[in-house]
Parts: C-alpha cells; structure tokens; sequence
C-alpha cells in the first residue's frame, strides 16, 4: 500500500488549515487596530492598502490583487466611497468601467495604518534570524507557485 494514500487527515496538522488559521490571527490582529480607530473591516483595509500601492484600479482588478471575492470588495467600494476614502471615476472609453483612487482622507487612513501593520510584521517575525526570514519568503513563493499551479485551469 502507498504510504501516502493510508495517511489520515488530521486539521490542525494540515497546512492549508495551519495557514488559513495563521493568517487569519495574524489580519484580526491588525484589523483589531485598524477597526477601533477607523471602523475599517478586513475587506475595507485591503482595498485602501491595494490602492495606495497602485492607485487607478478598477473593482475587478482590486479583487484579483487582493484574492477577495468581487462581492466582498464591491461591499467595500461602496462604503469607502459613501465614507469619502476612495473616488471613483469611469473610464472615457468604457463607462462601465471605475478607476478607484484613494482621496485624501483615505490616503491618511493608509498612511496611519501601513506602519502599524508593519510593526505588527516586525513582531511576528521577532525571534526569527535573517537567514531563517529569507527561508521562509522562499517557501512561500514556492507554495504559492505550486498552488497556482495546482489551481489552474
């Protein structure tokens, strides 16, 4: 019999759970800081973080960079332009098509947040040597590939 195959699923050995779990503590611990202050939700923050880093995005091509789903981001649009963190234009060519840009008082909410989440960073990777960081920037990039690959059509 195939070793492999007798294997027994166990949760919280798994690493997609382990992962997913990770993640998750890690994004409630920003979102901890960042909903108090600012009343952002997961969602919310990552389309401010995605569009100070590339600002001019439209919805759709926020939730591929952001991995969320197009319902979850299109929530948050909605309520970061009613709350005037991001404006929304359309296209000249194509009037179905927004171009999102963080306003002003959005570019301050990405601003105060991006250093907390980085210390936040910093403290998850405190205890880790530089060696040991890099080691794991590679495993990530690997896993990521692979499950691109895995994933594709």
């Amino acid at each position: 019999m195939d070793k492999k195959n007798d294997r027994e699923l166990i949760l919280e050995d798994f690493l997609p759970y382990r992962l997913a779990i990770l993640s998750h503590t890690v994004s409630s611990s920003i979102a901890r800081a960042y909903d108090q202050r600012f009343g952002l939700t997961i969602p919310e923050w990552r389309v401010i973080a995605i569009l100070g880093r590339f600002p001019g995005l439209s919805a759709v091509e926020v939730a591929k960079r952001t991995m969320l789903d197009k319902v979850a981001v299109s929530r948050a649009v909605t309520k970061l332009i009613k709350g005037g963190r991001i404006d929304r234009q359309f296209a000249d060519a194509d009037r179905r098509r927004s171009i999102l840009n963080l306003s002003a008082d959005g570019r301050k909410v990405h601003d105060e947040v991006a250093p907390l989440a980085l210390r936040i960073e910093d403290d998850l990777l405190r205890g880790l040597t530089d060696d040991q960081i890099g080691t794991l920037n590679e495993v990530i990039e690997r896993l990521l590939a692979r499950a691109r690959l895995i994933g594709a059509p």
